[in-house]
């Protein structure tokens, strides 16, 4: 029950959304969590407006992102990512959206 508060308490900004959480519980039942940015196929879908990805990714696209879109994505992940540069963390985001079929338009700006 506990957990369920400070869960709520620390997400009520974040409602509706996907959130890892690593919890470590101790062996006097205290516990502590760490709450995660959502994952990047979900921000995709949300950036694209999309219920689900392609079934068929290399034949079927079903959405559209520009490379600004992929750098949010990829500043708001950096943390959670085994990425040291924001441009691998680009790469990482659009390698993610082309296999669930999403389009990634435009050219590449890794400032």
């Amino acid at each position: 029950m506990e957990f369920c508060k400070q869960f709520n308490a620390r997400t009520q900004d974040r409602s509706g959304k996907v959130l890892p959480v690593v919890i470590t519980v101790y062996s006097d039942k205290s516990f502590d969590f760490v709450v995660k940015s959502p994952p990047v196929a979900v921000q995709l879908k949300e950036a694209t407006k999309i219920k689900s990805g392609s079934p068929q990714s290399n034949r079927k696209k079903v959405g559209d992102v520009t490379w600004d879109q992929i750098r949010e994505i990829a500043k708001d992940k950096m943390s959670d990512m085994n990425a040291f540069e924001l441009k691998s963390a680009m790469s990482m985001v659009a390698g993610t959206a082309r296999s669930m079929g999403i389009t990634v338009s435009g050219e590449p700006s890794f400032e």
